[in-house]
């Protein structure tokens, strides 16, 4: 409900309406301690009454803040950020604020205008997703007391709050259950890109090999080149990873079983394997990772890892909350959060390397 000639009810009205002080009428809207529940109950009743809404710009200049997270992501095309964005911007309104998104795609540059971009944008604080070439960006945040929780790459010396998913986990899960499958030669697929999240899905891979006393020979790991920093729009490129499989397939021996970095590479593979008249998982297996959309529906149906985005970010969003009300936390300074292995039919049945147990041949490749 608006005034007679348009203009917005303000705290003032209300108080004049109730002849309190407006500061009372603002601590009792916004819950704050010291207010009797008869006057706050008055209060809200004459603000529903008018349709008071409260004005964000007037409340951010009294504040220092705009009520507003700033979410800094890499990359907006990648599934795991759409849910995590859903998330997070779910979270931020339940508490009033607002949502200031910015993409980096994977740049230092554009990373450091997104730094300077918050901080003139006076946001609340920041949850990033930084590109790992320099915390130098991030540091000023902190430097100028805006309160920063880091998400699914680390920067270890600011000492910042952190979530994330476990990749080290993620990577040596897919690759203990080929084994289990009865894979003994096992190639990962991973795009070029010097990340931690990259990084430590191949320590996961060679913990197991390792455990399973199984050789990495060289050529075990094949990186596929990016285009991020060329196309953001379209990060993963499954004709990438389609040129890089139909190269594997050319080598003297098939590996038993690829374990790729995300979902859209084992479209790539999928082709390159139908091409060379090679069945899924008859005589080789393939384990995704990301559990995007559509890994469900290829033929045949994707074995992949999935990824916690919606926890990951209801947890970044509660721990930023904290920092931005000061209190002292009784979570961990940095939280990884196990991702799932779902079992599908890219890793049923008899494949080659179970009828070669079978014979009795399960020597390492």
């Amino acid at each position: 409900m608006r005034r007679a000639g348009g203009r917005r009810h303000t705290l003032r009205d209300i108080a004049a309406a109730l002849n309190l002080s407006v500061n009372t009428v603002s601590r009792a809207l916004s819950g704050k301690d010291g207010i009797g529940e008869k006057t706050r109950a008055l209060v809200r009743a004459e603000a529903e009454r008018v349709g008071y809404v409260p004005n964000s710009m007037a409340r951010s200049l009294v504040t220092g803040s705009a009520m507003t997270f700033g979410l800094v992501i890499t990359n907006p095309s990648n599934p795991f950020y759409a849910q995590l964005i859903s998330s997070i911007e779910l979270r931020a309104r339940a508490h009033d604020y607002s949502l200031l998104l910015t993409v980096t795609d994977e740049s230092a540059e554009n990373e450091a205008r997104a730094a300077e971009s918050l901080l003139r944008s006076s946001v609340s604080g920041a949850i990033v997703v930084p590109v790992q070439a320099s915390a130098d960006p991030w540091r000023r945040l902190g430097a100028v007391g805006v309160p920063t929780v880091l998400l699914n790459r680390d920067l270890p010396d600011l000492g910042y709050r952190f979530v994330g998913t476990d990749n080290e986990l993620g990577g040596y899960r897919a690759t203990a259950h080929a084994i289990s499958r009865g894979a003994r030669s096992i190639v990962v697929l991973e795009e070029d890109l010097p990340i931690t999240t990259i990084a430590d899905r191949i320590a996961g891979y060679r913990r197991a090999m390792t455990e399973a006393g199984l050789a990495m020979p060289r050529g075990s790991i094949i990186r596929v080149p990016t285009r991020r920093h060329d196309q953001a729009a379209l990060p993963w490129q499954p004709q990438q990873a389609y040129q890089v499989a139909r190269r594997m397939l050319r080598r003297a021996r098939l590996p038993d079983a690829v374990v790729v970095g995300n979902d859209y590479f084992a479209l790539g593979l999928y082709r390159a394997l139908a091409e060379h008249g090679l069945k899924v998982p008859d005589d080789l297996m393939v384990i995704g990772f990301g559990d995007h959309p559509f890994s469900a529906f290829l033929s045949p149906s994707l074995t992949t890892v999935r990824l916690p985005a919606e926890e990951v970010g209801e947890i970044a969003a509660d721990l930023l909350l904290e920092e931005i009300a000061g209190g002292r936390s009784a979570r961990p300074l940095k939280q990884l959060i196990a991702p799932t292995l779902v079992e599908r039919d890219s890793t049923a049945g008899a494949s080659r390397a179970e009828r070669r147990g079978q014979a009795g041949d399960a020597s390492p490749a």
